[in-house]
C-alpha cells in the first residue's frame, strides 16, 4: 500500500493529486522551483522539497533531482500529473531503478507511445513519405510532445519547407525533439477521445468518449463528456480502437486515445454532422489529460484514486460503471485577447466560480509567474442534460469574481452560448471562422460611472454636499484599449449624474437606473486596477506622466519572457517585409512571433537567444522604407 506520494508536478494538477491522496490517508510530498516557492501545490503538501532554479529545464525537468527529493522526503510513490515530465520513459524507469512506485504505464508502453510516428505505426499507420499539390492541405507535427507546439498548417506547397523548418525549431526548443511528420489534415473533423483505464490484470476500460473540437492555436479550450451525437456504432468502433491500442502495449493506467473524427462526405450545413462519419486515429497520451473531470464528473469516479489502485496491483471491475448525464469544461487563462492573446502576470486577487467544480492551483492573492502555463483554472459543471450542463456552466463563469490580470472569460461564456456549439455542429475550425466576432469588445458602458461614483463616495467624509453649486467632477479610465471620461456632481440628494437615477452608492456597491431599470454595480479595486462586475477598468491620472519617446519602428516586448530564437541570417542592415518574422519570444509555453511592423530595413537588433525580457524591452528597430 502507497503510503507517502511525489507529485512530479506543479500548479493545478499538483492539487488536484494531493486532494485524492488526503482523502486515501496519503501522505503528500511536493517539488518547487525558486519561482514556486509559494505556490499554492507548495502549500498544501505535508512536505515540500525545492528544485534550485526557476526555469523548468531546471527543476520540474530534472527527473534526477526529482528522484533524489522522493527519496529525502521517505516517498514510496511517484505520480507525474500531465506535461512535464509525465510522457517521459527515461523519468519512469529512473522512478522505478529507485524502488518507488510509478504512477503510470510501464516505460516501455510510453516508448511506444510517445512518439506520434511510431504510435501510428503501432495502429498499423503511415505518415506522408512525400507531399504533392493532390495531398493538400496537411498538417505537419512534432514527433513528440503536445499543446500544439510543432504544428503547422499548410495549405500551399510552396510554403511547406518553410513550415517544416519552423516547426522542427519550435519542436526542438520546447521538446528537445526536432522530428517532425506529415499528415493529411482533415477539414471540418471533430477532436474526439476515448479514456482508458486498464490494471495489471489484463483488464482494459473504455471510460467513454469526451469532445475536445473548440481548440484555438491547436490548444483546448472547452471539454465535454460523452461526446455529443456519436452513434452507438461509431462510438462501438472507438472503443474497439482505444483497446486495440491500449492492449497493443500492455498498457498499464489511465491513458486517452485520440481521433479525429469527421463526415466522410463533407460538411453540408444541413446534413446531419456526422453522417458517414469515419474516425482518425492521432495519438495515444499515456497520462491523465487535463480534461479528465469531465470523465469523472459523469461516470461517478475519480481517476487519479483509480490511478493509485492500479499502481498498487489491485485490479478493476469487469465492466466500467455506466455513465450518466453530462458534463462540460472550461479552460480559464490569464491572457488579453485585446492584445493578441498575450499572457498575463500578476496577482490574482480573488477567483470564485459559483455552482462548479473549480481546479486550480491558484487561491486568492497568488502571483502568475510568467515561468509556467497561463492556465487559472478549470470550472466544470455538470447537469443531467447537454442542454442544461452548458447553460449552467455559461452562467457561472458570467457570474464568476475574477480579480486580476486580464482573462479568456468572455469568450468561454460567448463560445458556450453560440448556437453551433449548443446544437452540438461544431468541430476543430470553429474559432478559425467565428474568433474575431466571439472577442468582439463590449464592455458595460455604465462601468466607468460606476466606478467614479464609488471613488467619489470612498473619498467625502459627509457626502460631498456643499451650501453652493458645485461644479462637476471628472474622472478618466481606460476600458478595452479605450480612454472614457465621466462626470458627476455632489448635490443635497447626494451623487449624481446626467441620463441616470443614482439610487445609491457606497464604496463597494452602486445602484444605478437606467431607461426604469435598475443596475447593481460590485466594485473592487486594487491601486489604479478597478473591477466593476466583469468589467475591468484603468484609472487614469488627471495629469499623465511624460513618457519615454521611442524611435518609429521600435519593437517591444509585449509581455515578460525568454528569446527562444532570433529569424535565421537575420542582421542590422538587411531588408525586411511587412509582417516578416524576426523574433520568437517564449512566455507561458507559448511561444509569440515578433514581426516587423512595417516594410524597411532593419537598423537595431537588441535581442539574443536566451535573453530574458521584461514588458516593453526594446527589441529591435525597424525603419520604414520610403514610399
Amino acid at each position: 500500500m502507497i503510503t507517502s506520494l511525489l507529485v512530479a508536478n506543479r500548479g493545478e494538477i499538483a492539487c488536484r493529486v494531493f486532494r485524492t491522496c488526503r482523502e486515501l490517508g496519503i501522505r503528500t510530498v511536493a517539488v518547487h522551483s525558486d519561482a514556486d516557492e509559494n505556490a499554492l501545490h507548495a502549500r498544501v503538501a505535508d512536505t515540500a522539497v525545492r528544485l534550485p532554479g526557476a526555469t523548468p529545464a531546471d527543476t520540474y525537468l530534472r527527473g534526477d533531482l526529482i528522484v533524489k527529493a522522493a527519496l529525502a522526503a521517505g516517498a514510496d510513490a511517484v505520480h507525474p500529473g500531465y506535461g512535464f515530465l509525465s510522457e517521459n520513459a527515461d523519468f519512469a524507469r529512473a522512478v522505478l531503478d529507485a524502488g518507488l512506485v510509478w504512477i503510470g504505464p510501464p516505460p516501455e508502453a510510453i516508448e511506444a507511445m510517445a512518439s506520434k510516428t511510431r504510435a501510428k505505426e503501432v495502429m498499423g499507420l503511415e505518415p506522408l513519405k512525400e507531399v504533392t499539390a493532390d495531398d493538400l492541405p496537411v498538417l505537419v507535427k512534432a514527433a513528440a510532445g503536445g499543446g500544439g507546439r510543432g504544428m503547422r498548417v499548410v495549405r500551399e506547397l510552396a510554403d511547406l519547407d518553410a513550415e517544416l523548418a519552423a516547426a522542427r525549431a519550435e519542436a526542438l526548443s520546447a521538446f528537445g525533439d526536432g522530428e517532425v511528420f506529415v499528415e493529411p489534415y482533415v477539414e471540418g473533423g471533430r477532436h474526439v477521445e476515448v479514456q482508458i483505464l486498464a490494471d495489471t490484470h489484463g483488464t482494459v476500460w473504455p471510460l467513454g468518449t469526451r469532445d475536445c473540437s473548440l481548440q484555438r492555436r491547436h490548444q483546448k479550450v472547452i471539454e465535454e463528456a460523452p461526446a455529443p451525437g456519436l452513434s452507438s456504432e461509431l462510438t462501438d468502433s472507438l472503443y474497439a480502437m482505444a483497446v486495440r491500442a491500449a492492449r497493443a502495449v500492455a498498457y498499464v493506467g489511465a491513458g486517452t486515445v485520440e481521433f479525429l473524427v469527421a463526415d466522410a462526405q463533407g460538411t453540408d450545413p444541413e446534413a446531419d454532422p456526422l453522417a458517414g462519419a469515419k474516425a482518425h486515429f492521432l495519438e495515444m497520451n499515456t497520462r491523465l489529460q487535463v480534461e479528465h473531470p469531465v470523465t469523472e464528473e459523469v461516470f461517478g469516479v475519480d481517476l487519479v484514486a483509480l490511478q493509485i489502485r492500479v499502481a498498487e496491483g489491485q485490479p478493476l471491475e469487469n465492466d466500467p460503471p455506466r455513465a450518466r448525464g453530462h458534463a462540460v469544461e472550461a479552460r480559464l487563462y490569464a491572457e488579453d485577447p485585446a492584445t493578441g492573446w498575450t499572457p498575463q502576470t500578476g496577482t490574482l486577487h480573488r477567483l470564485t466560480v459559483p455552482g462548479t467544480r473549480l481546479d486550480t492551483g491558484y487561491t486568492d492573492g497568488d502571483e502568475i509567474g510568467v515561468h509556467y502555463d497561463a492556465m487559472l483554472a478549470k470550472a466544470v459543471a455538470y447537469a443531467p442534460t447537454r442542454a442544461e450542463a452548458i447553460r449552467k456552466l455559461a452562467g457561472s463563469l458570467e457570474k464568476a469574481t475574477i480579480h486580476g490580470p486580464a482573462t479568456n472569460r468572455d469568450l468561454l461564456v460567448r463560445s458556450l452560448r453560440h448556437a453551433e456549439f449548443t446544437t452540438a455542429r461544431m468541430d476543430t475550425g470553429f474559432y478559425e471562422r467565428h474568433l474575431t466576432k466571439l472577442t468582439e469588445s463590449a464592455p458595460d458602458p455604465y462601468a466607468p460611472l460606476a466606478a467614479a461614483l464609488a471613488d467619489a463616495h470612498g473619498r467625502s467624509r459627509f457626502g460631498g454636499w456643499r451650501n453652493l453649486p458645485s461644479q462637476p467632477q471628472t474622472k478618466r479610465y481606460l476600458m478595452n484599449g479605450d480612454e472614457h471620461e465621466v462626470r458627476y456632481q455632489h448635490s443635497r440628494e447626494g451623487l449624481t449624474a446626467d441620463g441616470v437615477r443614482v439610487v445609491s452608492t457606497g464604496t463597494d456597491l452602486v445602484v444605478l437606473e437606467a431607461h426604469g431599470v435598475q443596475r447593481k454595480f460590485e466594485i473592487a479595486r486594487y491601486g489604479d486596477r478597478i473591477h466593476v462586475n466583469a468589467t475591468s477598468l484603468t484609472a487614469l491620472p488627471r495629469f499623465p506622466e511624460p513618457t519615454t519617446d521611442r524611435a518609429p519602428g521600435s519593437l517591444l516586448a509585449p509581455m515578460p519572457g525568454t528569446v527562444v530564437r532570433v529569424a535565421e541570417g537575420l542582421a542590422v542592415g538587411a531588408a525586411v517585409r511587412a509582417g516578416e518574422p524576426l523574433l520568437w519570444l517564449e512566455a507561458m509555453k507559448m511561444e509569440h512571433k515578433i514581426s516587423a511592423p512595417v516594410p524597411g530595413t532593419l537598423t537595431a537588433l537588441h535581442a539574443t537567444p536566451g535573453q530574458q525580457v521584461e514588458v516593453g524591452t526594446l527589441l529591435a528597430v525597424v525603419h520604414s522604407a520610403p514610399l
